[in-house]
């Protein structure tokens, strides 16, 4: 009888009592698409951002890494005459080729992300 009442609490204290319940979250009120208007944009527009253009990338061993040196070439995923990525925090907003500019390097935008997508990137 004690072996039985001892397996008893044996099988009790394995069970669980309660099951796993995900943690209660509180959700915030979702704004909209149609609720972005001027009134928020006029909010963000003098926020400076940097932008940046990806020629291509490329995937390589640190072994590789550290035996390059001057006058090394790294092949990129780009073919020649690809247009190449405008970046801003890293997000696509635009394609375009490089153009020279006063001496300088410029792109000219071929495509461009549409105004609500670039603003709804940028968070």
């Amino acid at each position: 009888m004690a072996k039985a009442m001892a397996e008893a609490e044996a099988t009790q204290a394995v069970q669980p009592v309660n099951a796993a319940q995900p943690p209660a979250t509180t959700s915030l009120p979702a704004t909209s698409r149609e609720e972005f208007n001027d009134a928020n944009l006029d909010r963000i527009l003098d926020i400076p951002l940097m932008i940046s253009a990806q020629l291509g990338s490329a995937r390589m061993l640190i072994k590789e890494l550290l035996q390059l040196g001057p006058g090394s070439v790294v092949e990129l995923d780009k073919l020649a005459g690809e247009p190449l990525e405008v970046l801003v925090n890293e997000k696509l907003v635009a394609r375009g080729e490089v153009v020279m500019v006063n001496e300088k390097f410029g792109i000219r935008l071929t495509d461009v992300v549409s105004q609500t997508e670039r603003v709804n990137h940028l968070s």
